[in-house]
């Protein structure tokens, strides 16, 4: 018969069991054992740049990638022009071809970029590309990045040497990843900053059909100046153009101030010559730099006051966006992060940058990292970009409940040069032809975490106290009223058009009467008038503490209140831009 276990040895036994369950747990928990690899999410970091657009937990700064080339992925070649706007692009790749532990090789790419400031030659290597992609001589992918307000001028030329190969082949634009924030601009002396009307004699000199052309075009139109393109006539009452082969000679011609000659009109004839020299230059960064440090002048206008007119936007073959669908929506959200990252952490401006210096083959990181923040020398601002994240894409296109600004900068801008050059551009691809917005749909839908980065905006505070330009507009009312007559329509939209591509501009409406009636009850009246007009605008999406509404009444009439016509031309709405 066996003994029993003393109470003591008992409790020695229960506390071996013990240890022995404790310790093989922790050996089970700590055996090795397949769980795949560990992920490389980030950090989260504090922003510290002035246009951050990442806040609280969203702020999570990305690992960089490193300086390798990665050569697998979908092949794409870019062609750029050097443009700070398109930084987020460049830090998305790593360098001039994708490398590794970059965005775009997360998201399956294989791109490279190649510098081509000449937009014909862009146009034409994508007239090429597209040949050889019908011909399936190619399955890669070619890009080109233009100024948005000079999109429909290029991508007509391309759709009229494609159409043959069917609409599926048709070049169409489907994304914007930054603008010119200031960059673009126009340069002469102060006085036509100070007073726009004198642009009336006056020279510009510029590219062609160019974006930058078209910052003059839309400072003329908003203060009813006429323009002439002809550079074999001159115009004493009109802004005359001048053509040079590149924004960087353009400048080079304003420096030496080129002289030429040109047959004088008046009242629609010729009248002998003349010879006249350039006196204001259309150029963006590293020309504008070159033409400030040269023969010097101000900024009479730029992107940061027009500030929706030059997007950047990118075109490709339709058929090539529709056949590699998947990999394109995943290159929009690699380009929407990389935008988030560069607007919100000061040391991944720097290293983009950086990449920008190399890719472009000019200058260095600390010139591009300069000019993409904007300088200031006296007066004037040389440089200034900004790259989008989600929601800025999302809002130049018109995704997120807001008005699609690029279609009025798209319309806006393909109407005035098609009336300047009808012989270039006797009209232009409809803009739902031309935009595919598609992608960036997609991805707005499915990627709601991108869009807690937020959008850029501007200040509207305060009244406006200078004046960029004013114009007096006729709206029909109803008589006695401040009701708008449906004859406005077109007046209406014009005003709204003009107002979306200026949009670093506060607007201000200002009603005006004749002498009529009761000078108190004129200014009500005049007042109520402009506050129909804002309402209207606020309705189309404009922003209500954009809109400065005042009403003056009979007090600053413009003709002789004692004739019809006279009466007629002060009852008038007055539309200026300004900060």
């Amino acid at each position: 018969m066996a003994g029993k276990i003393k109470p003591a040895g008992k409790l020695v036994i229960v506390a071996l069991v013990v240890a022995a369950l404790f310790f093989g747990a922790k050996w089970y928990m700590g055996r090795p054992k397949d769980v795949g690899h560990s992920q490389t999410v980030g950090k989260v970091a504090i922003p510290d740049t002035e246009e951050s657009s990442l806040t609280g937990t969203a702020a999570t700064k990305l690992p960089l990638p490193s300086d390798k080339v990665s050569g697998v992925g979908l092949k794409i070649v870019w062609n750029q022009m050097a443009w700070n706007s398109q930084t987020s692009i460049n830090y998305a790749n790593g360098g001039v071809n994708t490398t590794k532990g970059s965005l775009f090789e997360k998201a399956g790419l294989n791109v490279q970029i190649v510098r081509q400031d000449n937009c014909t030659q862009s146009c034409t290597d994508m007239i090429k590309y597209i040949q050889e992609y019908a011909e399936g001589k190619t399955k890669d992918g070619f890009f080109i990045t233009f100024m948005g307000s000079g999109i429909p001028a290029y991508l007509r030329g391309i759709y009229e040497a494609t159409k043959e190969l069917g609409p599926e082949y048709a070049p169409v634009a489907f994304l914007t990843t930054g603008k010119s924030y200031g960059e673009d601009q126009i340069i002469g002396a102060e006085k036509y900053r100070t007073n726009p009307q004198l642009l009336k004699g006056a020279v510009l000199h510029g590219v062609r059909m160019d974006g930058d052309i078209d910052l003059a075009l839309k400072l003329a139109g908003d203060n009813n100046i006429s323009v002439n393109p002809d550079e074999k006539l001159y115009y004493p009452d009109a802004l005359n153009l001048s053509y040079g082969a590149d924004f960087l000679s353009v400048v080079n011609d304003y420096n030496q101030n080129l002289k030429q000659t040109r047959k004088i009109v008046r009242d629609g004839k010729t009248q002998g010559d003349t010879i006249v020299g350039i006196d204001l230059a259309a150029t963006w960064t590293p020309g504008d730099v070159n033409a400030i440090n040269g023969r010097g002048g101000v900024t009479v206008i730029s992107t940061k006051k027009y500030a929706s007119i030059m997007p950047n936007i990118t075109i490709t073959c339709k058929k090539f966006l529709n056949d590699n669908r998947t990999s394109i929506e995943n290159m929009i959200v690699a380009i929407a992060q990389g935008g988030d990252q560069v607007r919100s952490f000061d040391d991944v401006k720097r290293y983009a940058t950086g990449l920008n210096a190399k890719i472009w083959n000019e200058q260095n990181g600390d010139y591009w990292y300069t000019y993409y923040n904007g300088k200031k020398i006296g007066d004037s601002q040389l440089g200034g970009s900004m790259v989008f994240n989600l929601a800025d894409m999302s809002k130049m296109m018109g995704l997120s409940g807001t008005p699609d600004i690029y279609k009025e900068v798209y319309n806006t801008f393909g109407k005035l040069q098609s009336k300047l050059y009808p012989k270039d551009l006797p009209d232009f691809v409809e803009y739902s032809k031309a935009m595919d917005k598609s992608f960036m749909m997609s991805v707005v839908s499915n990627h709601p975490e991108l869009l807690e980065g937020k959008p850029l905006e501007i200040d509207y505070t305060g009244e406006i106290t200078t004046i960029v330009s004013s114009k007096d507009v006729h709206i029909n009312f109803d008589f006695g009223s401040a009701t708008i007559s449906q004859s406005s329509a077109a007046t209406l939209q014009e005003i709204y058009s003009s107002a979306v591509t200026a949009e670093g501009l506060k607007i201000g409406v200002y009603g005006h009467t004749d002498n009529v009636g009761n000078p108190q009850s004129n200014r009500i009246l005049s007042e109520s008038r402009a506050q129909a007009v804002k309402d209207f605008l606020v309705k189309k999406g404009i922003p209500s503490n954009r809109i400065e509404v005042k009403g003056f009444g009979e007090d600053q009439p413009v003709s002789d209140n004692n004739t019809e016509s006279g009466r007629a031309a002060n009852r008038r709405v007055q539309i200026k831009l300004g900060n």
